[in-house]
């Protein structure tokens, strides 16, 4: 373009015939069977989904292909979508987002195999070392346990489904066919992590379902994507086992606590979803009361008591002989022992509370009545009244009988 021309369109704001040839023939540059795009949805019909691909002329797909197990859509106008090109014809684009379970070709599947287009494939069996799929009508491919995308122990789920998988391998003109499930679960996870990316927060709640447990913690899946909930963060409570709380399939409500999208990690809470026990620790358990609870954990300096879910106080190991020095609490306690306790002291804020065993503290509860008695009466009657210890010999007395 020379200065004359260059002058002349800023001045016209027109564009030259060069500029106009080159967009055009960029809006109708070829595409290739089996090229992935990404389409916007302009309008449903009864048949079929109309896409804007950028190109000069409608894509169409089948709208069976947007139809979940229930019959119902699973796009709408607007939504962005990838779909694959397989042909044109009458100013129209044809497009797939798999190659369907019908009577597709030899040809068509080595495309699919080239472009890594999906394909539909139905879990026949179980055989050694993973599944048999039948794909395109006839055509029988292997999907290795590895690549099958189901938990451990979960394999014959997927016997007798109906599944995308994408074809890994391709030789003897369609005799051996190797294809993964695990690899379209791949694409769709990381579809749905940018997704989740512009919508997830850390302190948002969010509802999930438990894929698995491990010693550690559990993992949920939340949409798509999994998130972990620490063994620390199942309740307020001590939890051993991850299995004593929670189970595979179980629904829960969860606290987002982290968001790592470069190392892919999702830290969730359950417990930050459950009323804090702590908040009516005063109420439930005011200073002076009597409780029954269980020997969580023996410490050197003392004895832990579980007084109710995350409610644990401390027995010191100075209140533990019954006026006897000790060197371990093993030695008046064991874990697991329910014991009755009394408490106190309560510190909210710091979350401690004090105990001691109710045995000695009822013991040094007598010994101090019975010395408040024997000074009353020693105020009242200062003549005749006998002696400390046989006060406390009447009282012995008066107990056994």
């Amino acid at each position: 373009m020379d200065k004359d021309d260059k002058e002349l369109k800023e001045e016209t704001g027109e564009e030259s015939f060069a500029e106009l040839f080159e967009r055009s023939y960029r809006q109708t540059a070829r595409l290739e069977p089996g090229q992935k795009i990404e389409a916007r949805v302009l309008t449903i019909t009864p048949e079929w989904v109309f896409l804007d691909t950028g190109q000069k002329g409608e894509g169409v797909v089948d709208r069976k292909e947007f139809l979940d197990a229930d019959g119902n859509l699973t796009v709408k106008a607007g939504d962005v979508i990838t779909a694959y090109f397989l042909s044109s014809g009458r100013n129209e684009m044809r497009f797939t987002t798999k190659i369907g379970g019908g009577a597709a070709g030899h040809a068509q599947l080595e495309e699919a195999w080239r472009s890594g287009i999906p394909v539909e494939g139905f879990v026949e069996k179980e055989v050694k070392g993973g599944f048999e799929v039948k794909i395109a009508g006839s055509v029988r491919a292997f999907c290795p346990y590895s690549q099958s995308g189901v938990r451990r122990g979960a394999e014959g789920e997927l016997v007798g489904q109906h599944i995308s998988f994408r074809i890994t391998e391709y030789g003897e003109k369609g005799r051996n066919v190797i294809v993964s499930r695990r690899a379209v679960l791949e694409e769709e996870q990381r579809r749905r992590r940018e997704e989740l990316k512009e919508s997830l927060r850390e302190g948002q709640t969010v509802t999930g379902t438990v894929v698995s447990l491990r010693e550690f913690g559990a993992f949920v899946d939340i949409g798509g994507i999994e998130g972990l909930v620490p063994i620390s963060e199942i309740g307020w409570g001590r939890v051993e086992k991850v299995s004593d709380a929670l189970s595979v399939g179980e629904q829960v409500t969860a606290v987002i606590k982290g968001l790592d999208w470069e190392k892919e990690r999702i830290s969730l809470s359950i417990r930050d979803t459950l009323a804090d026990p702590w908040e009516r620790v005063a109420e439930r358990f005011p200073e002076g009361s009597f409780h029954a609870g269980k020997v969580a954990r023996l410490a050197p300096f003392g004895a832990f008591v579980t007084l109710g879910e995350g409610m644990d106080g401390l027995i010191h190991i100075s209140r533990l002989g019954a006026g006897k020095r000790i060197s371990h609490p093993r030695e008046v306690l064991k874990e697991g022992e329910t014991v009755e306790v009394k408490v106190e002291g309560v510190d909210r804020e710091h979350r401690r509370i004090s105990l001691s065993l109710a045995g000695a503290a009822r013991a040094a509860e007598e010994e101090e009545a019975t010395l408040a008695a024997f000074r009353k009466q020693a105020g009242e009657a200062p003549k005749g009244m006998g002696t400390l210890g046989e006060l406390l010999k009447a009282q012995q007395e008066k107990k056994k009988k």
